[in-house]
């Protein structure tokens, strides 16, 4: 008899990798051979979900799957494969400062004339998108901060200190209904999307996946912890404009207060943390590792990277009047829809 029912339940597979890995977590197969990871598309949909069910099983896991599993050496022998190939595609392919100081100095430059995500659904998004956009990045701020806290064993002194008071607020500065997590999933509700914690999983490409492996793969190395802080810096530093321009998008589109009231939430804190990061977290980083500089810097540049090519698939599917979902999101148990929050009916859902 299976006693371990908590978690989401298992996706289904999008290709031979992640059929493999879930099988072999359900018991129904071996792992797939390490040399299947080499010949792998980096950035595509089997690779990523792959990777993702290794590193979910790190936070909650999944429904029928043995919590032992977590550190089975066959399976992290298989993940190191898939991370080497995810990771050496990104190095060859991240576009990068020539210091950190060109990294930071980047990210505190708002562009007059932006163009990303943010930008569109401020001003023309309508309410089925903001919807998308809730369901993937569900996949991470469903457990906002948690990946970061891995590194706060991996720092001391003024970094490690700041770093942690930075989580502190991220998780609800000890009020349980104030942490973001919970607040992201009182935004889901308001949107009607389903807020059970890996739910939207099926729906999110694979550009979605790779925004949150990153995370994961530098939060569970201690090898990268100077690019989870150069992760962390970037999300921090960019947070405040972006969640400004989010927060008019939900009242223009008339989403309810829990929607708006998270972004709302993220100005005010984010312009604060930007501060702290910047100065303490990597200030105080650099005082004990100044050689860690460049992994900082590899950190930024790689999770710009991979939200712009988020970014892309997501305009690209919009303004061509198409879902950038790979399947139907699962709406909330509650009331219908209204018409305005769905996409358009002669859309397909089809995966890339």
């Amino acid at each position: 008899m299976n006693h371990h029912q908590r978690g989401p339940q298992l996706p289904p597979p999008r290709g031979p990798l992640s059929a493999a890995v879930s099988a072999s977590l359900r018991d129904a197969g071996p792992l797939p051979p390490v040399s299947g990871a080499e010949t792998a598309d980096p950035y595509g949909d089997d690779l990523q979900l792959a990777l993702y069910l290794c590193y979910e099983l790190h936070y909650r896991g999944f429904a029928g799957v043995p919590p032992e599993r977590e550190w089975d050496p066959e399976l992290l022998r298989v993940r190191a494969a898939l991370e080497h190939r995810f990771l050496t595609a990104l190095r060859a392919d991240t576009p990068g400062h020539d210091s950190l100081d060109d990294a930071l100095g980047a990210l505190l430059v708002e562009p007059a004339d932006g163009t990303g995500v943010s930008h569109f659904l401020c001003a023309e998004g309508e309410l089925w998108q903001l919807r998308e956009y809730a369901a993937m990045r569900s996949l991470y701020h469903l457990k906002e901060a948690d990946p970061h806290a891995w590194v706060l064993p991996r720092l001391w002194g003024r970094a490690k200190a700041a770093m942690a008071a930075v989580e502190f607020d991220e998780f609800g500065g000890g009020r349980a209904e104030r942490v973001h997590a919970r607040l992201f999933a009182d935004l889901m509700t308001d949107l009607g999307v389903d807020t059970a914690y890996g739910r939207q999983l099926d729906a999110a490409p694979a550009e979605m996946l790779a925004v949150v492996n990153l995370m994961s793969l530098f939060g569970l190395h201690r090898r990268w912890r100077g690019a989870l802080v150069g992760h962390f810096a970037e999300v921090e530093i960019t947070s405040s404009p972006g969640s400004r321009r989010l927060a008019d998008a939900m009242r223009r589109a008339g989403a309810g207060p829990a929607a708006r009231f998270f972004y709302d939430e993220h100005v005010e804190a984010d312009a604060v943390h930007e501060q702290v990061v910047r100065h303490e977290v990597i200030g105080g980083l650099l005082d004990e590792e100044p050689e860690l500089a460049p992994d900082i810097a590899f950190g930024i540049d790689a999770t710009e990277y991979l939200e712009d090519r988020l970014g892309r698939r997501l305009l690209t599917a919009w303004r061509a009047g198409r879902s950038a979902l790979r399947t139907p999101l699962v709406p909330s148990a509650g009331p219908e829809p209204s018409p305005e929050s769905l996409p358009p009916r002669r859309l397909s859902h089809t995966s890339r």
